[in-house]
């Protein structure tokens, strides 16, 4: 509930503060922040060492500020144009393409650490590359079977049907060389690509069928329903800590402003 509130408190100060400046708001798919946070809850529960997050654009400074730990005064700052005093632009739209690197801590006190990759470009592209950096992290630690470097990758619903990059990535999951001991796919599907509805933008029933492939699991769930969404997050995370293998969450939600704040309302 605390987690809900802060996320949404969040968003409307922003939207009441800086009108009209892009920042792709959550507003909508709030629920996420609830469900990111049970699956970082149970990794810092269980000594995971690290979550990695590789996520797009839409709620990206309140993943930053309610998860990662980033403070909110550097992100107003960011949109005052004050962070970066030299530059001619202020910071410009770089603050939602920034990673951060914090701490998470439960309410009992235990701690894992948390990366959220900078993506400074499209969407999905950031999937693989985090998967390295996971990869790459785990090798390092040198702990066997264990992977105790978590990868959770959010996803836009049309993004998520619509970029080979996506099945590429899925491919890779479960080959040697490549495996990260399971990824926890989030989907904030707010049922609407850019501008374009489900039933223009798609062949398949659901935007995740594209990971029945590697025959991952998948949960579709109500975004409105924010129990429900700890319940699968929490399912989620347990079936990918017993298999070693992706898991896919759907959650299903709206978009209440445009593509971002600067739109046309048309």
């Amino acid at each position: 509930m605390r987690r809900l509130n802060s996320g949404e408190a969040f968003e409307t100060f922003l939207q009441t503060k800086f009108v009209g400046q892009k920042r792709f708001s959550l507003e909508g798919g709030e629920s996420v922040i609830p469900l990111l946070d049970r699956i970082l809850t149970q990794a810092a529960e269980e000594s995971l060492d690290e979550v990695c997050i590789g996520m797009p654009h839409r709620g990206r400074l309140n993943v930053l500020a309610n998860l990662a730990g980033k403070s909110y005064g550097q992100i107003f700052r960011e949109f005052e144009g004050k962070q970066q005093p030299g530059s001619v632009q202020g910071s410009g739209d770089v603050k939602y393409h920034l990673g951060t690197e914090g701490t998470f801590e439960t309410e009992e006190g235990e701690t894992t650490n948390v990366y959220l990759a900078a993506n400074p470009s499209h969407l999905e592209a950031v999937n693989p590359v985090l998967e390295g950096i996971v990869r790459a992290k785990q090798d390092k630690l040198d702990k066997g079977e264990e992977f105790s470097v978590l990868p959770v990758l959010m996803h836009g619903d049309a993004a998520f049907a619509g970029q080979g990059v996506v099945a590429e990535t899925l491919n890779l999951s479960q080959l040697r060389g490549y495996r990260t001991g399971g990824t926890i796919h989030v989907i904030v599907n707010n049922q609407v690509g850019f501008t374009t509805s489900p039933s223009q933008s798609r062949s398949s029933v659901y935007c995740t069928d594209v990971a029945r492939m590697v025959q991952a699991p998948i949960f579709h769930v109500n975004g409105d329903d924010p129990e429900a969404c700890v319940r699968v997050a929490q399912l989620a995370y347990d079936y990918r800590q017993a298999f070693n293998k992706d898991v896919v969450i759907d959650m299903v939600c709206y978009r209440r402003r445009g593509h971002n704040e600067g739109d046309d309302p048309r």
